[in-house]
């Protein structure tokens, strides 16, 4: 049995301006998910170099933008591009939130890639110990 899923595509929600930096940084990730794990990493840490911490408001904002303008990354298997956008543009705005990989701790076991800001996982809606961290971006 399969289950619906809506994918929150409504990119006249967004500012303009927002839209652009989201549709820009939704490119980018599509571009960088396509690296190695290291590779991914050793941008980012260069990247986040100089950002303040996003706050849990400003993630979930970036993280909102990035899924009103992007189908792709509001699919199941869009964990890894919906991540990277979200950090790429909370860095647009002159902020950075961890970036995490790793596997859920619970059956069914699977990869996943998310974003965590004030120790709190964003827009996952699952406890924090429902993942289990393999490396982080912070």
């Amino acid at each position: 049995m399969t289950t619906p899923e809506a994918v929150p595509y409504r990119p006249g929600a967004v500012p303009l301006a927002t839209r652009w930096a989201a549709r820009a940084a939704v490119a980018l990730a599509h571009l960088l998910a396509t690296q190695p794990p290291g590779r991914i990493r050793a941008v980012l840490r260069v990247l986040r170099r100089g950002a303040r911490p996003a706050s849990l408001a400003e993630a979930t904002g970036a993280r909102d933008a990035v899924l009103a303008v992007s189908l792709a990354s509001g699919g199941q298997k869009g964990c890894l591009p919906r991540s990277l956008a979200t950090v790429l543009l909370c860095r647009m705005r002159g902020q950075w939130a961890v970036w995490c990989v790793g596997v859920r701790s619970r059956p069914p076991f699977a990869a996943h890639a998310w974003v965590e800001a004030e120790s709190v996982l964003v827009g996952e809606g699952a406890p924090a110990d429902y993942f289990q961290r393999f490396f982080t971006v912070e």
